[in-house]
């Protein structure tokens, strides 16, 4: 029997993030049914209606179960949670995923808000977007991440931080991998199972933050080069995937020991 993960895509290019996310659910021995979820309350600005035809509502899958729920970044990590237009839907979604859901995975601003409504952690604003490649460490030998390097590389992209110390001081979380650059990267549910919350973009491709920089560039935004990502700090180079095999490993960890077993904790 595959596994059946459902996916709220709330990212602006959702048939990119279809692609990275389905790369990395696809990768592993295990089969896997996916159903993407569009918000009912919003209407999206870059991707037209048409071409998601295969989207379904939460009203349409909310009497289902799944094996496995992922909430997706979203670019509103500056606006109040209360303020987000599908903020009410989305809280619905969260609070349906402890009943109707073995474990959710929250990506980015996903995670951001699913440790809100849940555990009632706050994101603060940062000085400059914390925009790059950062190392990050194993605080704790867990399934989740069996096989991780003691350092591992992943990407962040985001205007807002989460940090440890609330994480620390939440009698509901464990807090898994920090960065001494980017913070807090992983924190789950006590279990270590139910709630998985990642502040960075595992699934990003080699090429995302270069379009990101280029994007923001030509709109005559200040940002600054992502760091440790273009070779010599210099945007006209290729920059190197040094992620990937993390990602994938995140993802596979996630799924067998999150979503398929059981007893694992």
């Amino acid at each position: 029997m595959p596994l059946h993960i459902a996916i709220v895509n709330l990212m602006p290019k959702k048939q990119e993030t279809e692609q990275q996310l389905l790369r990395l659910l696809e990768a592993t021995p295990l089969s896997v049914q996916t159903t993407f979820l569009r918000m009912e309350s919003h209407t999206p600005k870059t991707t037209p209606l048409a071409q998601m035809a295969h989207y379904r509502t939460f009203p349409e899958i909310e009497h289902n179960h799944y094996d496995g729920l992922i909430i997706t970044g979203a670019p509103v990590e500056t606006i109040p949670f209360a303020s987000v237009t599908y903020w009410e839907e989305l809280c619905r979604i969260m609070a349906w995923s402890t009943t109707n859901v073995r474990s959710t995975l929250h990506i980015c601003w996903g995670a951001q808000a699913g440790l809100h409504f849940h555990h009632g952690v706050e994101k603060y604003p940062l000085p400059k977007k914390m925009f790059g490649i950062f190392a990050h460490d194993v605080r704790e030998d867990t399934p989740l991440l069996r096989g991780f390097d003691d350092v591992f590389w992943a990407p962040h992209s985001r205007h807002t931080e989460t940090r440890a110390a609330d994480i620390l001081a939440a009698p509901g979380l464990r807090l898994l991998s920090t960065s001494p650059r980017a913070g807090v990267y992983m924190a789950t549910s006590q279990d270590g199972r139910n709630q998985i919350f990642v502040t960075g973009h595992s699934e990003y491709d080699a090429l995302q933050l270069r379009d990101e920089y280029a994007r923001d560039v030509s709109k005559g935004l200040p940002i600054r080069v992502p760091e440790n990502y273009f070779p010599n700090n210099d945007p006209t180079q290729t920059p190197p995937n040094v992620w990937r095999a993390h990602a994938h490993l995140l993802f596979a960890n996630w799924l067998q020991f999150c979503v398929q077993d059981k007893a694992s904790g």
